[in-house]
């Protein structure tokens, strides 16, 4: 049994749920279903996915992670900086959005959770321990300055290509300031206003959710006199057809550095 729970990891932690730990695991899972649901559609926008790919890898990857995983307090999910790693990786091979992406991005989570799994299997995870407290800070505001560009045209209006590198997508909002668009402006504004005041006066409340309600009721109401606000769409009710990733040598040579990227 012992050799068995290695395995199995939940065979550990089952026998330990009663009626209060229950209780407050589902209060807790309300929770976080509420705040992933305006993160995993930005998780997805960010990495070139359409939005309910967010949704889909919100809902599957905790269930997998809490049965086969070795932690009882990690959270397992979409991350912004795994996000615009992977619209990186891929953008510059295949369009966002395209069917295309979505199979290389298929591809690329595959390569990178076989390279985890050497990880772990070599025991590598120790050398974490060894990287420094400036390190990690560095790369966690590098992906915030990342994200933040490659999200700014939607804040503003202005078209900038699709996978347009750092400085080229900083000097096409510059050419393009003429585009600016002051009811998209307005909406982000309203949304990121909305969410961080939510946080600061009132942290029981999901800010993240209110701040999209309140972007979302704007935006239908600018939509009754502009036609500039261009709106996510109808979102799938079911979940996607099961498809494998493609296996070809020439994908996997490509994507296998951005891959190990990604795993590390």
């Amino acid at each position: 049994m012992p050799l068995l729970a290695n395995f199995l990891p939940f065979l550990k932690w089952f026998k330990l749920i009663n009626k209060e730990t229950l209780k407050a695991d589902a209060m807790a899972g309300l929770t976080g279903a509420v705040i992933v649901l305006p993160q995993g559609v930005a998780f997805a926008t960010i990495a070139g996915l359409p939005p309910e790919y967010g949704l889909y890898t919100a809902m599957v990857t905790p269930v997998i992670a809490a049965l086969f995983g070795s932690s009882y307090h990690l959270i397992s999910g979409p991350t912004t900086a795994i996000s615009i790693v992977v619209f990186s990786a891929i953008s510059h091979h295949a369009e966002p959005g395209s069917p295309e992406f979505v199979s290389l991005a298929l591809t690329l989570t595959f390569l990178a959770g076989v390279y985890q799994f050497g990880f772990g299997v070599a025991r590598l995870g120790a050398l974490v321990n060894f990287v420094s407290h400036t390190v990690v800070i560095g790369f966690t505001a590098g992906a915030a300055i990342l994200i933040a560009t490659s999200q700014i045209k939607h804040i503003t209006g202005i078209e900038v290509p699709k996978g347009a590198s750092f400085l080229h997508t900083w000097l096409d909002l510059f050419h393009g300031i003429g585009q600016f668009n002051i009811y998209v402006f307005t909406v982000a504004m309203a949304t990121l206003l909305t969410a961080l005041l939510i946080k600061k006066y009132l942290p029981r409340i999901p800010n993240l959710l209110i701040g999209m309600v309140v972007g979302s009721l704007l935006a239908l109401f600018f939509n009754r006199y502009t036609d500039a606000i261009h709106l996510v769409g109808k979102i799938p009710a079911k979940l996607p057809p099961l498809s494998h990733p493609e296996f070809s040598l020439e994908t996997i040579k490509m994507l296998g550095p951005e891959a190990f990227a990604v795993a590390l």
